[in-house]
């Protein structure tokens, strides 16, 4: 039977754990070939070790995404190997602590807009010559509830989700005439290391696991997809 992504050359950032991993892995077991990308090597080889566990296609690229020339020698190599991408599930994010917003530290400021808007341009400039390669360039991007919420303390990351949606917006009508289309995943609550820190003293025997909001992003990575700049829930 032919499989969803069979063929598919996906890019999966923030791939070492929670939500980007369970992605990678259902991409995987859906045939595409996945790109797994984050800071740290051992736990990408974790991730690989399940997807080898049922035959999937991957290949590890441990990397910081805010050295943002990292992100240029990561789209090279894709060409160099691949010659195309048709998938980009950017989910690399930071939330930081929960401040009001005058007693935020600057670096940390500057931190959480660097990773989750600034980094996310970056992507899309030097990956956008790859997708146009593909007969169906695909973009996911992972955005919060917390945009339309206005819930206090969450400020700077409210604020650097708010800038990737205009982002991704703001592409997705640039693209309308190519084979692109982009959009973005609200996962809701999900039992990450992030909401735990978030809210320590949440339940989370109630909070749905990473691998069971997966569905969403193969159907948003399908090439008959053709909603273009649109969020979508997870759950």
């Amino acid at each position: 039977m032919t499989k969803r992504l069979d063929g598919k050359i996906a890019l999966v950032t923030g791939a070492s754990r929670g939500i980007g991993a369970a992605v990678a892995i259902k991409y995987a077991e859906e045939g595409a070939h996945v790109i797994i990308a984050a800071r740290t090597a051992t736990a990408l080889e974790s991730v690989d070790d399940e997807i080898k566990k049922i035959n999937g296609n991957c290949t590890i690229v441990p990397v910081d995404l805010t050295e943002h020339q990292k992100i240029d020698q990561l789209g090279a190599l894709i060409y160099e190997r691949f010659g195309k991408l048709d998938i980009i599930v950017s989910n690399a994010a930071q939330l930081g602590h929960l401040s009001p917003l005058h007693q935020i530290d600057t670096k940390v400021w500057e931190k959480i807009i660097a990773l989750n808007m600034t980094v996310n341009y970056r992507i899309l400039r030097s990956m956008d010559p790859l997708l146009r390669m593909s007969d169906s360039g695909r973009g996911i991007f992972v955005t919060s509830a917390v945009v339309q919420n206005d819930s206090p303390y969450w400020g700077a990351y409210a604020v650097s989700k708010a800038g990737l949606e205009k982002l991704v917006k703001t592409y997705a009508m640039e693209v309308r005439q190519s084979n692109i289309r982009v959009n973005l995943v609200d996962p809701g609550q999900v039992d990450t290391k992030m909401l735990a820190e978030a809210m320590p003293g949440l339940d989370m025997s109630n909070i749905a696991k990473p691998s069971q909001i997966t569905e969403i992003f193969v159907q948003l990575a399908e090439s008959s997809f053709d909603k273009n700049g649109e969020i979508f829930q997870a759950q």
